[in-house]
């Protein structure tokens, strides 16, 4: 018998199923959270919990809960949650993250039409001034303009299967997002986030807030985009930057705006109330009874799966085993390390992924691709990727991975090397552990490097000619940013060449495309390992 602790509410469907299985005994007290030391009291004899974000699930619950195997999170953050200590006990997290895509969906078309059509202001202008004002508030069809949607993931896609039927022209940026994916919604996928922004008429963005898009629409891209766009954002808060967008909508520069989340919540002080030309709303995209009843019953699911040793779909750890680690963990370090690498270069649209194992690596290879699965996941999707959810969050996106084992090689007795088909070709890239203990990445593209996966890095593609490292280093310096190492690999003297310059700080956008500029490259990609 699993006894199962639900210390805040979660809708009637989640708690009514629980109740019919004949293996749970379930305690169900909506307002214990209040009082967290009752929780304390008797969380040691139940074998799993449910909360949402009020009960803190933290190393001193922890420490009690003797038997607990499994935390439910009804819903998607687990701030709540000790994830590493959660990992270090072996229970598992879990989480709904999907719950509320159609409400999150259904809520940017509400959002969109609001701001095109200023319903708010034309509301409380009739119901609460009593003015009967009907050119003050001269809105903007949807049809016939070019949507730009900003990640085009499960709420991204689904709001451009929608603004299609208001016939709209849907383009969309995602650079971890196959073509074939959008061509069968109707919807152009563009290769670059500046195409959008001069396209689009009315924006909106749905990509998790990670370092690669906070701060992604700021004064610049504004600039760019054209006069009276209209921009939403009902995914995170930190992706516009706030003060930039204010002086667009003061300037007119930006029709109007309709947000949902804001970098600092509540935003009951936020600059942007007081403009007459923004629709807000207190992050209330997923608040539907629908979507609610939808949380209640994937977390009951989960959970049980979870306590009933079943594949578990939405799990947000790993449990920590001492005996795995010891023997995989320097690969799987190198797997996680090379898929992070390759999806920075040229891999996140490949219609293929092979990956090549060579010499004795063990007869089950799944950890090892799961580790990769990690490490090319983690930037690029809005839920935290483990060990356990990587496979589901890959097949999701129509990520196809494909095993190969092959004897040892001449030069490396065991070796991973991933292997990246796309339209515009194929990309390589491996690695070995030396010494049993120390990561190395040896070859990229045919060219042999002898590199640890840490840090930042710049990869270059260049002609093998005199001055090249200079003129490189020449803009480094005019940017501040300083060189902590340089490997060169050729093939043959005058030929191309790969060079991996390792730098103590991010390079600017400016210095990038200063490189980019120099004759003799081909090609250069920044890289956070």
């Amino acid at each position: 018998m699993y006894k199962i602790l639900v210390t805040e509410h979660i809708a009637d469907a989640g708690i009514e199923l629980l109740k019919s299985q004949p293996d749970v005994e379930l305690t169900y007290d909506p307002e214990l959270f209040r009082n967290f030391e009752k929780i304390l009291e008797i969380i040691p004899e139940y074998d799993a919990i449910i909360t949402r974000s009020g009960t803190p699930v933290k190393k001193e619950l922890f420490e009690r809960a003797k038997n607990l195997k499994v935390v439910g999170r009804a819903g998607v953050g687990v701030d709540n949650i000790d994830l590493d200590e959660a990992s270090r006990r072996g229970i598992l997290v879990v989480n709904a993250p999907t719950g509320n895509t159609l409400a999150a969906t259904e809520h940017t078309m509400g959002m969109m039409i609001c701001a095109a059509r200023a319903i708010p202001y034309a509301h409380n202008s009739l119901k609460e001034e009593r003015r009967w004002d009907r050119k003050k508030f001269m809105g903007v069809e949807l049809a016939g303009k070019t949507l730009g949607i900003i990640g085009f993931g499960r709420i991204g896609s689904r709001v451009g299967i929608r603004a299609k039927a208001f016939d709209m022209k849907v383009i969309a940026y995602d650079p971890y997002i196959k073509k074939e994916k959008a061509e069968r919604l109707g919807v152009e996928l563009v290769d670059e986030l500046d195409e959008l922004l001069r396209r689009s008429d009315i924006i909106t963005i749905h990509t998790p807030l990670t370092d690669e898009t906070r701060n992604m629409i700021t004064k610049k891209e504004i600039e760019k985009m054209k006069d009276g766009v209209i921009i939403l954002n009902i995914a995170r808060g930190g992706i516009i930057k706030e003060d930039d967008l204010y002086e667009a909508l003061v300037s007119g520069k930006v029709r109007a705006a309709a947000l949902d989340v804001f970098a600092k919540e509540p935003a009951t002080d936020n600059i942007l109330l007081d403009l007459p030309n923004i629709v807000v709303t207190p992050h209330i995209g997923a608040n539907t009874f629908e979507s609610q009843t939808n949380v209640a019953v994937i977390i009951a699911n989960q959970v049980l799966a979870a306590l009933r040793g079943e594949e578990v779909e939405f799990a947000v750890n790993a449990p920590y085993d001492d005996t795995a680690a010891k023997v995989l963990k320097p690969f799987m370090d190198l797997a996680e390390k090379l898929g992070l690498f390759a999806v920075q270069v040229a891999c996140s649209r490949s219609k293929e992924i092979v990956l090549e194992y060579r010499g004795d690596l063990g007869e089950d290879l799944k950890p090892l691709t799961t580790a990769f699965l990690k490490g090319f996941l983690q930037n690029i999707v809005d839920i935290p990727v483990n060990l356990i959810n990587a496979p589901f969050l890959a097949k999701e996106k129509g990520i196809s991975i494909v095993e190969v084992k092959r004897p040892e090689g001449i030069n490396f007795k065991k070796l991973i090397k991933v292997i990246c088909r796309s339209e515009s070709g194929e990309f390589t890239i491996a690695g070995t552990v030396m010494d049993d203990q120390f990561p190395k990445i040896v070859e990229i593209n045919g060219f042999l490097f002898d590199l640890t996966p840490k840090g930042k890095f710049l990869l270059i593609k260049n002609f093998d000619v005199p001055g090249v490292i200079g003129k490189l280093g020449s803009i480094l310096g005019k940017y501040n940013v300083n060189i902590a190492g340089f490997q060169l690999g050729r093939i043959e003297r005058g030929k191309e060449a790969k060079g991996v310059i390792l730098v103590d700080n991010d390079v600017p956008q400016e210095a990038i495309n200063e490189i980019k500029k120099i004759p003799e490259i081909l090609e250069v990609k920044q890289i956070n390992l």
